[in-house]
């Protein structure tokens, strides 16, 4: 069912999904089994699998694939990321792509992200885990503990830097051969 004052774009696919008043699906996005909140803005080139429940005022950016999530008011990830399994309170800004690691080969597991939280860009979430309210996770990181409300999580190693040897691994300008 599509609500009062809807804009869906061309090639949007819209299967057994509700879209409350206001919302606007941008071209070819997919949806099945979904429900898209009041006042969202969808897409372009979205997907939302089933299980997926938006509340009022989400965006959900190009790029992005949503599954059996449910995504607090006002939230937003705005391209290039997975959410699988996972639920998000009010006003979480995730990221360009954000990836939660919710499968180990066996079992589907759940992330939660409390109200208020930032993830940088390009971060993971090995789940189980759950991050509190107001927390902060800063870009490349990837997480694997809980983070309590109102902490900064940092998850990556120290860059080290060795210089002159990108060539043992480059082709040479021109060329089509690796040195050796």
């Amino acid at each position: 069912s599509i609500g009062s004052n809807c804009q869906i774009g061309p090639y949007a696919v819209l299967k057994n999904t509700v879209v409350a008043d206001g919302a606007t699906i941008h071209p070819f996005t997919v949806t099945q089994d979904a429900k898209v909140g009041a006042e969202s803005e969808i897409g372009p080139l979205a997907r939302l699998r089933p299980g997926t429940d938006l509340a009022k005022n989400v965006k959900i950016g190009n790029f992005v694939e949503i599954k059996k999530s449910q995504i607090g008011e006002g939230s937003k990830v705005s391209h290039l990321s997975y959410v699988g399994d996972a639920t998000l309170g009010s006003k979480v800004n995730i990221g360009c792509g954000f990836i939660t690691c919710n499968y180990d080969g066996k079992n589907k597991h759940q992330t939660i992200i409390g109200s208020g939280t930032f993830i940088g860009s390009d971060c993971q979430v090995v789940a189980p885990l759950t991050i509190g309210k107001d927390c902060f996770a800063a870009a490349g990181s990837t997480l694997t503990e809980n983070m309590p409300d109102g902490s900064f999580a940092i998850a990556r190693n120290k860059q080290t830097t060795k210089p002159d040897m990108a060539k043992r691994f480059l082709k040479p300008s021109g060329s089509d051969k690796v040195n050796s």
